[in-house]
């Protein structure tokens, strides 16, 4: 009997993602089996991705699929799910989309792998980096498929872009007359609140195109909701699979899931945990330790001694202490010289306020350093959402008042956002 690559790994694939009661893949507008089937398997979660194949891709019956995805599109036992759907009859894998960083992962910030066909599966391999519009539907156009399928892990951070893919990626679907679906995964930094400033639509780029807070509390398939809900013109045909098992309040160690960097400065789930704080560092002359093995955990410059540390441990801020730290980056800011600042070490994550703490280190930073600078771009206005942080900590605000600067907007946003909120 002949037994081809595909037949034995279709075989394998059920086993692969978790043999589990088959549940339907739950529809965009339809989420109460999300909750109502989730102690089937024990109460241990389940991805998008695990509920879609364990239900034979039937949501991709008869369809010409492509994958928007990048590393963290994985199988519990690591596998990536391009090569895994790629290897099964149940489903036809005609293209793969590769945001920023890439879909094999190999660029760096603010780089792509653009167009080439994948060693491993022969697919083509489409770059949707920077691009949107009629430019991307264009391109999904090209590839001739007929449903776009979403999985990428994201950190929770409005200026991550991978959600602004998914967004730019929606309307392109939309604009192509193409289907839409996306596969959730775990928010690593929990979906318990919403927290920092919403972004003021004068202020939309790639780091985030809506107005939406700095720290969002969301899955993708909740965004996704959210922005066919509210923001796009004209909303595309969407459907999502959500988990099951996943609580809003489980960081990303309950999962039982495999941590995939899913860009080159996020090696670890601690990495997410104060990245939508500690990024405001990019737009300033110090380091945001890049270059090191705790980006963004790290931060420092030339001429930055204890003094950092111990301002910042003075406003007694919950969950977190700072410790003195020296250290030499590999590449960008500061590559190869010794400097000094701090490193961020959480002690209490349930109360830790990855924003507020941001904010209380540029407070703190322009204080106890006299080089202190904005990037002369303003680069941290597109991270904040809009001009008021910057202007506040120059004028001299403290921290509580910057913080409560952006509370009315916040205020508002959450409510929008109760209305797309999927798990409990």
């Amino acid at each position: 009997m002949n037994v081809s690559r595909r037949s034995l790994l279709a075989a394998t694939t059920a086993t692969a993602v978790g043999m589990a009661s088959p549940a339907s893949a739950t529809s965009a507008t339809d989420v109460s089996n999300a909750q109502d089937d989730s102690d089937k398997d024990g109460g241990r979660l389940r991805t998008g991705f695990e509920r879609l194949a364990d239900d034979g891709y039937r949501m991709l019956a008869g369809q010409k699929v492509g994958v928007v995805t990048n590393p963290t599109g994985v199988t519990r036992d690591v596998r990536h799910i391009v090569d895994v759907m790629h290897a099964d009859e149940r489903v036809r894998l005609t293209a793969v989309f590769g945001p920023e960083h890439g879909f094999r992962g190999t660029a760096q910030a603010g780089g792509s792998e653009g167009r080439y066909d994948d060693p491993a599966t022969g697919l083509p391999v489409y770059d949707t980096y920077l691009k949107s519009g009629q430019p991307l539907a264009d391109a999904f156009t090209a590839s001739g498929v007929d449903t776009v399928v979403f999985d990428i892990q994201d950190v929770g951070a409005r200026f991550y872009t991978y959600i602004w893919t998914l967004y730019d990626c929606m309307e392109a679907a939309q604009l192509a007359g193409k289907r839409f679906v996306v596969l959730d995964r775990p928010n690593p930094v929990t979906g318990r609140g919403a927290y920092g400033p919403v972004l003021h639509k004068e202020f939309a780029t790639f780091v985030g195109r809506r107005e939406i807070s700095q720290a969002h509390g969301m899955t993708v398939t909740e965004l996704a909701r959210l922005f066919n809900g509210e923001y796009l013109a004209k909303p595309v045909d969407l459907e999502s699979v959500t988990m099951t098992g996943w609580k809003r309040r489980d960081f990303y160690d309950a999962s039982g899931l495999p941590w995939v960097p899913p860009s080159p400065n996020m090696p670890t789930a601690d990495t997410a945990l104060v990245y939508s704080g500690t990024c405001l560092f990019e737009g300033t002359n110090l380091s945001e330790g890049r270059g090191t093995t705790r980006p963004f955990e790290l931060l420092g410059a030339e001429g930055v001694d204890g003094r950092w540390a111990a301002a910042a441990n003075e406003l007694a801020l919950p969950g977190v202490d700072f410790r003195e730290a020296y250290f030499a980056p590999t590449f960008s800011k500061f590559q190869g010289k010794t400097i000094g600042g701090v490193q961020i070490h959480v002690r209490d994550r349930a109360a830790y306020d990855p924003v507020r703490t941001g904010v209380a280190l540029l407070v703190t930073a322009k204080k106890v350093w006299k080089d202190f600078a904005w990037r002369s771009d303003n680069w941290i206005d597109k991270l904040t959402g809009s001009t008021r942080v910057r202007t506040m900590i120059d004028a001299g605000a403290s921290t509580d008042e910057v913080v409560a600067g952006w509370q009315d907007e916040l205020t508002a946003f959450r409510k929008v956002r109760s209305r797309y909120l999927t798990y409990k």
